[in-house]
């Protein structure tokens, strides 16, 4: 009895805090994009995006830190993943919740440099002489490139999409969950993979670029991290006594929902 109330609150941890981290980090990214113009002030250059930033005010500064913390809640449910599905001992599980979690740093990282890196620059730009302002055009694009394209953007967009490829094959082949959960997890990786295009563009001319990629990438990946969390809420996890060699079910797998639970909206 003790083993199954833990197995439960670990399950409604793991999916409430799936569906807590994209939903908040959804509305903080909403009010980025509504007050900065995120994601596409990105690809600005820095007379264009330091001005807009100092203009901002502090509230900038304190949507840029809510961004990022909200979008560092879902490392621990992806961390959790493994115990909830009862896969602990699966080996590509485990290796690609070590990359998912990494990419949540990364992401992390990408993020909080406009809290603590970028306010300076900023101020210094925007106050300063004409060399004072190359050089910060200089300290500018290397930040951001660097913690911006390359950590955020690139690898940590890459290794999530690695962690979500992987899950979603560890359903489609075991059934541990739905498997329209599956493959709605593979075509959201596919079009959100896409982005990469508009990621190596800044530096590698001639790379074709499909501008919705980040866009409907980015969304439906996160509705499916919603989606994926209440499905861990509601539905117990196929355990591995309960599918034949070929992960099929012997029987039907019942859906225990609490009252309390069946409130809850991605």
């Amino acid at each position: 009895m003790a083993s199954t109330s833990t197995g439960i609150g670990l399950r409604r941890a793991a999916g409430g805090l799936l569906v807590v981290g994209a939903v908040a980090f959804a509305a903080a990214a909403t009010v980025l994009s509504s007050t900065f113009d995120w994601p596409d002030v990105l690809r600005e250059p820095a007379d264009v995006v330091l001005p807009a930033f100092v203009a901002g005010g502090p509230g900038l500064v304190w949507t840029w830190l809510a961004t990022g913390w909200t979008y560092a809640l879902l490392a621990v449910p992806i961390l959790l993943l493994p115990a909830v599905l009862g896969r602990r001992d699966d080996p590509a599980l485990r290796v690609a919740t070590y990359a998912g979690a990494t990419s949540v740093l990364l992401s992390l990282i990408g993020f909080l440099r406009w809290v603590f890196v970028v306010p300076p620059l900023a101020h210094a730009h925007v106050s300063g002489d004409a060399v004072t302002r190359a050089a910060v055009d200089a300290a500018w694009t290397a930040q951001h490139q660097f913690g911006g394209a390359l950590l955020g953007e690139h690898l940590g967009q890459l290794l999530v999409i690695g962690w979500s490829v992987t899950l979603s094959v560890i359903i489609l082949r075991t059934r541990v969950l739905p498997r329209w959960l599956g493959v709605t997890g593979l075509a959201v990786s596919a079009i959100y993979l896409l982005n990469q295009g508009d990621i190596l563009a800044t530096t590698v001319p001639g790379v074709p670029v499909w501008d919705l990629a980040g866009l409907l990438g980015s969304t439906g990946w996160g509705l499916w991290m919603a989606t994926l969390g209440v499905t861990v809420m509601l539905r117990p996890a196929r355990t591995p006594s309960s599918t034949s060699n070929g992960g099929v079910p012997f029987g039907s797998t019942p859906i225990a929902i609490l009252p309390a639970e069946a409130v809850l909206r991605s």
